[in-house]
C-alpha cells in the first residue's frame, strides 16, 4: 500500500491544481487515469502477496503449526482485499484535491462499523455464521473495505461532486497524465519506503536496551503517533489549497492558506505538548496494567513527546504544502537525511557508545524532528515550490 499511497499524493496534487484552474475535465482525466493505475498495481501485489504469503510469514519469525498457518490465512484474505482498498484510497485522495474530505470521512466510517459487525459474528460464530477466528478477523476488515470501495465509488459516480467518473469514458491509458502522476508520486514512495527502513534500524536499537525499556518506548510511540493526526489533519488541507491557489496562478494565495494552516496546527501542538508534559504519567498509566516502573519511565519520556509537538506539526503541514506543490524529491531527500541517518545513527551512538539508555534513543527522535522540521522550513521559504509547473 505504500507504493499505492504515495502515489495518491501525485492525484491529489493533480487534481487540486485542475480544481484551482477550474478544469473539471482534465480533474476527471487525473481520477481516470489514477484509479487505473493503482487497479493495476493493486492486482499485482494482490498476487503476489498471496503467493508468497507462507514465505512473508515465516520471514516476520513466525514457526510451523497452527500460528503460522492463521497468520498465512489472515494474510491471503487481506491480499483479496488490497485492489478494493487501492481503489477507495485512490478515490478519497481525489477528493481531498478538491477540498472535500467529509464524503471519504462518511465512507470510511461506515466502513469501520460494518467491519466492527463482521467481526462480531465471523470471529465468534454469531447469527448462525461460522466460526473463523483468525480468518473471519480477516474476512470482516476486507468486507468493510469492499464496502467503502462502492460508496466511493457511488459518491463520485452520481454528479454531485466536482469530479466526477462516467463510466463511458473509458479508462484508456494517458502517458503524459500518468507520468505526471508518478513524477510526483514515486518520489513520495520513496521516501515512504527510506522512513520504514530509517524506522526499523531505530527500533531494532532500542530493542536491545531489554523488555521494560521498550515497552515504555512502544507505549510513548503510539501516544505520539496519536497527536501526529493533529498534524496529518492539517497537511491534507495544505495539500489541497495548495494546489488549488497555484491552479489559479496565486502564490500570495498558496502562502497565506499554508501560514493560516501551520497557525493552526501550532496552537493545536502547544496545547497537547502541555497536556503532555504535565500529565504525561498518568496517560501512560492507561496503558501500563498497574506497573508503576513503566509509569515513572514513561512520565519522563513523555516529556520528549512534549518537546516534539510544535517541530512534528510543522514540518507534517509544510511538507504537505510541498506535495501540493508538487515538490516532493526534496522532502524524500530531507527524510532520507533524518530518518534513515540521524535518527538511528544518534540512538546507536547515544545508547550503546554514551550508555544514556531509552532516553538517549529520544534525544535522537527529536533531534530528528527539529532538523527535519527546519530543513521543509528552509525549503518552503526557499520559494522553489513556485517554480512547479502541470
Amino acid at each position: 500500500m505504500t507504493m499505492i499511497q504515495a502515489l495518491n499524493v501525485g492525484a491529489t496534487a493533480m487534481v487540486a491544481r485542475y480544481k484551482g484552474a477550474d478544469r473539471q475535465e482534465k480533474a476527471n482525466e487525473i481520477l481516470r487515469q489514477a484509479l487505473l493505475l493503482t487497479f493495476l498495481i493493486g492486482m499485482f501485489f494482490s498476487v503476489i502477496g498471496f503467493i508468497a504469503a507462507p514465505w512473508l510469514i515465516s520471514f516476520m519469525g513466525a514457526e510451523e503449526g497452527q500460528v503460522m498457518q492463521g497468520a498465512i490465512d489472515y494474510l491471503r484474505i487481506q491480499m483479496i482485499g488490497m485492489p478494493g482498498l487501492a481503489l477507495t484510497a485512490t478515490i478519497t485522495a481525489c477528493l481531498r484535491g478538491v477540498g472535500n474530505s467529509r464524503t471519504a470521512m462518511i465512507y470510511n466510517a461506515m466502513a469501520n462499523l460494518i467491519n466492527v459487525f463482521f467481526n462480531y459474528m465471523l470471529i465468534y460464530g454469531n447469527f448462525g455464521a461460522p466460526k473463523l477466528e483468525v480468518a473471519g478477523a480477516s474476512l470482516a476488515t476486507i468486507i468493510g473495505q469492499y464496502c467503502a470501495m462502492v460508496m466511493a465509488f457511488v459518491a463520485v459516480m452520481n454528479g454531485r461532486q466536482y469530479i466526477t467518473l462516467r463510466l463511458r469514458d473509458g479508462f484508456k491509458p494517458n502517458l503524459e497524465e500518468i507520468s505526471m502522476i508518478a513524477n510526483i508520486g514515486l518520489p513520495a514512495a520513496v521516501e515512504q519506503v527510506v522512513m520504514r527502513i530509517g524506522l526499523i534500524i531505530y527500533s531494532k536499537t532500542v530493542a536491545s536496551l531489554g523488555t521494560l525499556a521498550y515497552a515504555v518506548h512502544q507505549v510513548c510511540l503510539n501516544i505520539q503517533a496519536l497527536s501526529f493526526m493533529n498534524g496529518q489533519a492539517f497537511s491534507v488541507s495544505a495539500t489541497s489549497l495548495m494546489g488549488q491557489s497555484l491552479g489559479k496562478k496565486r502564490h500570495d494565495m498558496a502562502q497565506a492558506y499554508t501560514m493560516h494552516t501551520r497557525r493552526l496546527g501550532m496552537c493545536v501542538s502547544i496545547i497537547l505538548g502541555v497536556i503532555f508534559f504535565f500529565f504525561g504519567g498518568q496517560i501512560v498509566g492507561l496503558y501500563s496494567g498497574g506497573d508503576t516502573s513503566l509509569v515513572e519511565m514513561g512520565s519522563v519520556i513523555m516529556m520528549f513527546v512534549a518537546v516534539v509537538q510544535p517541530f512534528q506539526s510543522s514540518q507534517l503541514i509544510l511538507a504537505g504544502s510541498l506535495r501540493g506543490a508538487g515538490d516532493t524529491k526534496v522532502t524524500a531527500i530531507i527524510t532520507f537525511i533524518t530518518v534513515l541517518l540521524v535518527r538511528p545513527g544518534l540512538a546507536i551512538l547515544f545508547i550503546n557508545y554514551f550508555h544514556m539508555g531509552l532516553e538517549g534513543a529520544w534525544y535522537a527522535l527529536v533531534t530528528d524532528q527539529i532538523l527535519r522540521s527546519l530543513l521543509v522550513l528552509l525549503r518552503y521559504n526557499s520559494g522553489a515550490w513556485k517554480k512547479h509547473t502541470m
